[in-house]
């Protein structure tokens, strides 16, 4: 029965794709961009890098103040970062860097930390879906979506680069440098080098007393090109990046009569990926585009127990390597009509040196059809998509490859309403099913894997009210984007005595009411400009599995009921002054809400000033070189505080900044 839904989607998907070619060849030529790639729905948030002066260094920073988001962090700066929206889980959060998912099938965990803002453009955050044309399949299948997209090298002369300083407490120092060449008319180069050193240790308070937090150092090393290509109706670009890094885990903090135990966990990482997208339009009414991805990393985790005897001896590697390609249509039959297609193809292989280790593999298809009306007024969405997936897996004694449970599929369909009925009044509604399968960890990890897992599936419905508008000098605008998902088979993953094992759970049924609301205000007067943003997020996911369980109605573990931030920022003759304040209420760490798993609620304000100066031009250059210096204060009260039970943060540091761009 599997099969058959699956050649029946496939031959569906191949004679849709068919009929759109065919129509299209008889329409006349356009510009890529004339193809009115217009989301339906705004992002719920979202921040535009080059025109913020002191911006985070890295994207955990900038999503902190998201509203509906949490972001776990395991402390310091080589500190596991993950993201959650409107509590689905990271797994249903779609990382997309360019359009082509960041994905991990081992954990479906996105390290936050190893991405940096160097490069970047701006970060954007869509709960429900980025509508746009030419997306691929795993865009529509996404739960939710945090997009990153890379700015484009634009230089009068032709080339030029910037270089960055930055450092700090803890022993924490980042040099980076950036340099652009354009190859020829409509094709540009950007190659970029960033390398992080951390020692890591910093005080924190525990039962009285002052600890210092050992084993959390981090070096690293970032290596990046790309190339950039724009014609008359072609868009296209190629990546290439790497990512290194050698790293201690500092384990949870736990109180034991023989005292504090130190973690001698120690991770290397060798990442390395290529991918890249092609734009074409052939017609005015009809476009195709391709993109493609190939990812090879490498992890060694060992332990060291002559240092701590409490440690178990690990000396292991582990090799994944995943192969991606999508295929998009989009066919105009009318003005601010589309009909989209997308097929994508993934497949992904983890292996290991541990003994009695299974090897699995995962074919993965993704098959989307959309269809889209646009216009200035009024938007709408339908989507249907598809996801089937084959898991083969071998175990050394077996002489062959096991298809036990190979096969798991889902249809997610969804609508999306927008229309603004005044040009100050906004508002929009949507539906939809999302479904994320189990990772290769959840399965397959002896150490942690839970062959029991049942696949996870989401249904969100949400809708929002915006209003903005402007009057002189003054400009502002307010949101307010109230939610319910019902997650089906949530799995949760708490972390043990490492950050490397994890306990693997199926909850059963999470439902989750929730409230968005963002205001915001700005002027400029002069060479004065300043702003005021207020976020506050209602969270309520409530675990209703089984009404006889005694932690039936409790709230799931590491969600807020109530979390928010504010920021205050004015600017001066290039000088930059930020403050910002963000609060999260109680949590608790476990689904049993009692007081030994509760965590307390903490309230962090951090600052940050720069300045920035023009400098005399070069002797052959248009462009006029600037230089711009700026500290960044964290938790300036030293608020102790921890976001994951057991891995207390760091209290006040500092991180200071000098750059050169030309």
């Amino acid at each position: 029965m599997h099969l058959s839904r699956l050649t029946a989607a496939i031959i569906l998907l191949s004679v849709s794709r068919t009929l759109a070619a065919q129509e299209a060849d008889t329409l006349g030529g356009a510009r890529v961009s004339a193809l009115g790639r217009r989301s339906i729905l705004k992002p719920a948030d979202e921040v535009l890098l080059d025109t913020v002066a002191a911006a985070p260094s890295s994207i955990d920073g900038i999503l902190r103040r998201f509203t509906g988001i949490q972001v776990k962090d395991y402390g310091g700066v080589g500190g596991l970062k993950t993201v959650n929206v409107r509590s689905l889980g990271s797994e249903h959060t779609g990382i997309f860097l360019d359009g082509i998912q960041i994905d991990n099938a081992q954990n479906m965990q996105v390290d936050l930390g190893r991405f940096s803002t160097e490069g970047l453009g701006a970060v954007a955050l869509y709960p429900g879906q980025k509508s746009v044309r030419l997306q691929s399949a795993k865009e529509y299948a996404s739960g939710a979506a945090v997009y990153l997209e890379s700015s484009r090298p634009a230089h009068k002369d032709g080339s030029g680069g910037s270089f960055r300083l930055r450092g700090g407490s803890f022993g924490n120092v980042s040099p980076s440098v950036i340099w652009d060449k354009e190859l020829c008319k409509g094709l540009s180069l950007r190659t970029g080098a960033e390398f992080t050193r951390t020692g890591g240790r910093y005080r924190y308070p525990f039962f009285g007393e002052t600890l210092v937090r050992e084993n959390g150092d981090l070096s690293s090393l970032h290596l990046e090109a790309s190339m950039f290509g724009r014609w008359n109706r072609t868009e296209g670009m190629v990546k290439v990046y790497s990512y290194g890094s050698e790293r201690g885990f500092p384990g949870p903090v736990i109180r034991r009569a023989t005292g504090y135990p130190l973690s001698a966990e120690r991770q290397a990482d060798q990442d390395f990926f290529i991918q890249g997208y092609l734009d074409q339009s052939w017609t005015r009414r009809f476009a195709n585009s391709v993109k493609f991805k190939y990812s090879n990393n490498y992890t060694h985790y060992d332990t060291h127990p002559e240092r701590n005897p409490m440690a178990l001896p690990y000396d292991i590697r582990y090799r994944q390597q995943s192969a991606y390609v999508s295929f998009a249509e989009s066919f105009s039959p009318a003005e601010g009509w589309s009909l989209d297609l997308a097929t994508d193809y993934q497949f992904n292989s983890l292996s290991s040196d541990a003994g009695k280790f299974l090897t699995p593999r995962r074919h993965s298809f993704y098959g989307a059809l959309a269809v889209r009306r646009t216009g200035e007024r009024f938007r709408a969405a339908a989507h249907l998509a598809y996801l089937g997936a084959w898991d083969l897996f071998k175990t050394p004694d077996a002489g062959g490859w096991s298809r036990e449970n190979a096969f798991r599929d889902a249809w997610m369909p969804s609508v999306f309403i927008y229309y603004s009925p005044l040009e100050w009044l906004e508002a929009d509604i949507f539906a939809k099913r999302s479904f994320r399968m189990p990772s290769f960890n959840d399965l397959y990890y002896t150490q942690i894997g839970n062959s029991a897992l049942e696949p996870e599936s989401a249904l969100q419905l949400g809708a929002g009210l915006s209003s903005n508008g402007s009057r002189g000098r003054w400009s502002w605008s307010a949101r307010i984007a109230p939610y319910l998902n019902r997650v089906s088979d949530k799995i949760v993953a708490i972390p043990t005595s490492s950050q490397f094992r994890w306990t693997m759970l199926n909850i059963g049924t999470v439902d989750v009411a929730g409230c968005d609301v963002k205001a915001a205000a700005s002027f400029r007067h002069g060479e004065w400009t300043g702003g005021i943003c207020l976020r506050y997020s209602l969270q309520e996911a409530l675990d209703h599995t089984d009404p006889e369980s005694l932690t039936y109605g409790n709230q799931i573990p590491y969600i807020p009921l109530h979390s928010g931030s504010a920021s205050l920022d004015a600017g001066w003759k290039g000088w930059s002054l930020e403050w910002n304040l963000n609060c999260s209420g109680g949590r608790w760490s476990r689904a049993a809400n009692i007081p030994d798993y509760y965590i307390k609620p903490w309230a962090l304000c951090d600052a940050a000033l720069s300045k920035k100066i023009l400098l005399p031009k070069f002797r052959n250059r248009s462009e006029q070189p600037s230089l711009r210096a700026g500290i960044l204060c964290d938790n300036i009260f030293n608020t102790p505080y921890q976001i994951v039970q057991g891995y207390p943060m760091p209290g006040f540091n500092i991180l200071l900044s000098v750059g050169f761009s030309w």
